[in-house]
């Protein structure tokens, strides 16, 4: 780096790139500068090219620009292969979640980026989202007491998806694509559990994509952690239930920062993802009186953007990675135990 802004390139032109990373990148601009985005074929770019940003199919172009600083990986597939490019070529790189196929792929690019001194890292940007840092602020407000039991939903009705996927891909379907999100939420925040109970199914049989899954995670003091998600809810499951000995919390509604970049309402807007009231969780719980209290919890602000601010402490100020190696490695051989009963 010439300076103290991070020049960044992408190898990625999709929905990833234009939705879920420049928007919070560009809120950035203090610390970081987009430069070029790679795409295999500049005429199926579906999105709004950024203004000032090179844009090019020579993805040699990227790799060897002295300029750029961090590649940020954004396809839908190869990441592997894209990530150790970079690496190989002297670069920090961040790659979408859940990062590789396998842990074995993760140990390889690791020991590689330790070997070029550059960063690798998941996209986790998920650990910002607005429902799931509310449900640390309850926790750790101690009105529920000891935490038993926490469920975390992420349902759909999208049944078209596994409808029209005849064919079974073990790192296409929806523990890949879906449960690296809560696991990592749950790895970031209660660490690695004693065991694990994986249901994960294919519910139109074997050869279709794995389109639900119900994960268990057990810790000391007799808590369990639950991640639930299904392609066939047409009522989603609240967000988010946690049990404790003195009361619960529900949280019924997600995270609203996707809701608004869907419609094109961006993070320069200051109310970008907040919450309405009517979103706000309930905790339930007995106070000090024994009396039974019901409230209405005011939403913790979410941003993706701090997910970036972390990755500039790292790069910049040196501070350790907010996504440890340890943690996607555990959150891969997971997802590789849980995906390998189906067929």
């Amino acid at each position: 780096m010439q300076t103290n802004k991070i020049t960044v390139g992408f190898i990625g032109a999709g929905k990833s790139t234009h939705r879920y990373h420049s928007p919070f990148i560009l809120n950035r601009s203090d610390k970081f500068i987009i430069k070029s985005v790679w795409a295999r074929d500049l005429n199926h770019i579906k999105w709004d090219r950024l203004k000032d940003v090179n844009y090019t199919d020579d993805l040699n172009s990227v790799l060897k620009d002295p300029a750029i600083d961090l590649i940020i990986v954004t396809t839908p597939v190869k990441h592997y292969e894209f990530t150790k490019m970079a690496i190989e070529h002297g670069k920090h790189v961040i790659c979408e979640k859940p990062f590789v196929n396998t842990v074995l792929q993760a140990e390889e690019l690791f020991a590689l980026g330790k070997e070029k001194g550059v960063m690798v890292q998941c996209y986790q940007n998920r650990r910002f989202d607005s429902d799931f840092l509310t449900a640390q602020r309850v926790m750790e407000s101690g009105k529920l007491g000891d935490i038993l039991e926490v469920e975390m939903h992420y349902d759909y009705y999208r049944t078209s998806i596994p409808e029209n996927t005849d064919y079974f891909d073990p790192y296409h379907g929806y523990l890949y694509g879906h449960a690296c999100h809560t696991l990592d939420q749950v790895i970031s925040y209660f660490g690695k559990p004693e065991r694990v109970h994986y249901d994960v199914r294919q519910l139109l049989g074997e050869g279709r994509m794995n389109d639900y899954f119900d994960i268990d995670l057990y810790y000391l003091n007799a808590l369990k952690v639950s991640v639930k998600s299904s392609y066939f809810r047409i009522k989603s499951r609240p967000r988010f239930i946690i049990y404790g000995k003195k009361g619960m919390f529900v949280k019924e509604t997600e995270d609203r920062q996707e809701y608004d970049l869907k419609r094109f309402y961006m993070p320069d807007h200051s109310d970008f993802g907040e919450d309405r009231e009517e979103h706000y969780g309930t905790l339930t719980y007995y106070n000090e009186y024994h009396e039974l209290i019901s409230e209405k919890i005011k939403t913790v602000r979410g941003d993706y953007a701090r997910y970036y601010d972390a990755v500039y402490e790292t790069l910049v100020n040196k501070k350790p990675q907010l996504v440890t190696h340890e943690q996607t490695l555990l959150q891969l051989s997971m997802l590789e135990e849980g995906i390998k009963e189906c067929k």
